[in-house]
């Protein structure tokens, strides 16, 4: 019971923490693409969709799905 209520502390503390982490994120990859966009256009457009769908994620409350997809955008910015 001790680690249970721990547990429902923990994930209730830690949803605000990644409800915070979206808008950063999506600020960073809006910020790539304006001064850095990928040469590729195939990267471009995946970079862009991925962002729509963190976004998408994030305002339906899903903030660790967001963060995750948001985090597939990342790497692929950082990659071209």
């Amino acid at each position: 019971m001790r680690r249970l209520t721990l547990f429902l502390a923990a994930a209730v503390i830690s949803t605000p923490l990644f409800a915070m982490h979206c808008p950063a994120d999506m600020a960073k990859i809006d910020a790539q693409l304006e001064n850095n966009p990928p040469s590729d256009p195939v990267v471009l457009e995946q970079v862009r969709s991925l962002r729509e769908e963190g976004q998408a994620l994030h305002e339906a409350g899903k903030h660790s799905e967001s963060v995750e997809v948001l985090g597939q955008a990342r790497a692929l910015l950082l990659e071209e």
